[in-house]
């Protein structure tokens, strides 16, 4: 299996699938902060889309789909940006690969396109946080939460992690809004949690093999 993590600089998805001798290969316009410069391809994914992958999980940018941007929504499709990241979206979903995921938080995707087949926490995956992670998936299979009890099929999942209630009655995690303002805040809040990305790495990564 070949695959492209598209649009991942921090390359956590890529080097998961590495570690288990899979194929993965990251492209972004940023250099990666992953420190695998030899696994990276630093250009425009849209001009690789066609490059024989077997498979491709997207992370398209999310700044002018989140809910979580909603008060700027207006601001952003009077001007074609929130236009350009629906496009963009668009592409990932539609590209010439047989088995894609396209990871987005929650926001407009799921009435612009359609609902997405799953929706994740890393807290499902060994990781004491709580984000709510939007899947679209083709000829992929839905994430099975890790760990599982087996003796009564029942998935076991750690602690959420601590929330907060903001001054206008907001509740959210508390990882999310205390992370401090700084040129990486957004590199940080994007990056994939190590559960989710070996989960993907696990049960996506050699799929024709063990389907």
């Amino acid at each position: 299996m070949r695959w492209l993590i598209a649009c991942e600089e921090s390359q956590a998805v890529t080097i998961a699938m590495r570690n288990l001798g899979i194929e993965a290969w990251s492209c972004d316009t940023q250099p990666c902060s992953g420190g695998h410069t030899e696994w990276h391809i630093q250009d425009d994914v849209l001009k690789h889309l066609n490059d024989e992958w077997d498979g491709m999980i997207a992370f398209p940018p999310c700044t002018h789909l989140a809910v979580s941007g909603g008060a700027w929504f207006e601001e952003k499709r009077k001007d074609g940006r929130q236009q350009a990241g629906i496009d963009f979206f668009m592409a990932m979903i539609n590209a010439p690969i047989n088995r894609i995921a396209v990871e987005n938080p929650i926001g407009i995707m799921s009435t612009v396109y359609r609902k997405p087949d799953q929706i994740i926490h890393p807290y499902y995956f060994g990781d004491e946080f709580s984000k709510p992670t939007c899947l679209w998936l083709k000829n992929l299979p839905k994430l099975y939460h890790t760990p599982v009890d087996t003796l009564f099929d029942k998935k076991t999942h750690v602690d959420k992690g601590e929330f907060i209630t903001t001054s206008t009655g907001r509740r959210c995690a508390k990882w999310n809004w205390w992370l401090p303002p700084s040129a990486n805040r957004g590199k940080i809040r994007s990056k994939t949690f190590p559960g989710i990305a070996q989960a993907m790495a696990e049960q996506w990564g050699n799929i024709e093999v063990v389907k």
